[in-house]
């Protein structure tokens, strides 16, 4: 129980076929909601700081109340760095503790997201971290509604590609595009289970789904049944979660501050809840 790799979840999902659920957080509140969710449906749980949040705490300060919360959690806890891209800054969170680390070389060619990602699975190798890293390129989502689902095919992970990438990096999960973007959909995704399928066949490490926000119930079954036993999920969460919070003080004139504290907290523990039970972990803690 408690603080656990990657490497331990993620073995375990894909022989069970389910995904864990790696949730994002920029704060305590948010942090606790996750844990709940996970403690409440008995699963275990991805709980990820970005580097790019770092603009809103520092990684060596939310460190240690993440790693805190991992450690009494009565689930297992990874307690992992997403999107890294800085060398600097994932050798940090090595050092901090972190049970795992992803190196995001992806928009590099090949061979340097091969010799960044080799180099830093040497050194958490020897110390008991996993490490996921991404092939293919992710859209983001911005708002303007310009972005194209249905041309998306040069983005997508190539499977023979990350056959090569995944033997010579010793990684232990790989992130795959096959039509998921990040943030918010302006309109019904284009996802290629058939790529996805394809990478599946040509690799034999657990496969990552980033941009998981916003999907159907079906669509996370599908990439499950396809190989994926990681789902990233944030923006769809932040953003209700918001709009709950919204919604709180509409209706409560006399809120305090610790108010928000604890709908934050409650408002994440019911979001997770549902996704949990839709990526098939609730009761495999």
């Amino acid at each position: 129980m408690s603080l656990v790799t990657l490497d331990s979840l993620l073995q375990k999902a894909k022989k069970e076929k389910y995904a864990v659920g790696a949730f994002n957080a920029t704060d305590l509140n948010t942090a606790r909601g996750i844990i709940a969710a996970a403690e409440e449906t008995n699963s275990p749980v991805i709980l990820q700081f970005a580097e790019v949040h770092e603009e809103f705490v520092p990684l060596d300060t939310i460190a240690p109340i993440y790693l805190d919360l991992a450690q009494k959690a009565k689930v297992p806890v990874c307690v992992h760095l997403d999107h890294g891209e800085n060398f600097e800054t994932i050798i940090k969170a090595i050092h901090l503790g972190f049970t795992s680390v992803m190196v995001d070389a992806s928009t590099k060619p090949i061979a340097e997201n091969t010799q960044m990602t080799r180099e830093i699975v040497k050194i958490a190798k020897a110390l008991n971290v996993s490490v996921e890293s991404e092939l293919g390129r992710m859209n983001k989502e911005d708002g303007t509604n310009t972005l194209d689902y249905n041309d998306m095919a040069d983005t997508y992970t190539d499977p023979h590609e990350a056959k090569q990438f995944t033997a010579a990096t010793n990684i232990s999960a790989l992130a795959v595009a096959f039509g998921t973007v990040h943030g918010l959909y302006a309109k019904k995704p284009n996802l290629n289970f058939e790529r996805l399928k394809e990478i599946r066949d040509n690799t034999t490490v657990p496969l990552v789904m980033h941009g998981g926000s916003g999907l159907s119930d079906e669509e996370y079954r599908q990439a499950i049944l396809n190989g994926v036993t990681k789902i990233n999920y944030y923006s769809t969460m932040s953003f209700d979660v918001t709009n709950g919070i919204r919604d709180f003080l509409n209706n409560k004139k006399d809120a305090y501050l610790y108010d928000l504290d604890l709908q934050t907290i409650d408002l994440v523990k019911k979001n997770l809840i549902a996704k949990i039970k839709v990526f098939g972990s609730e009761n495999q803690a």
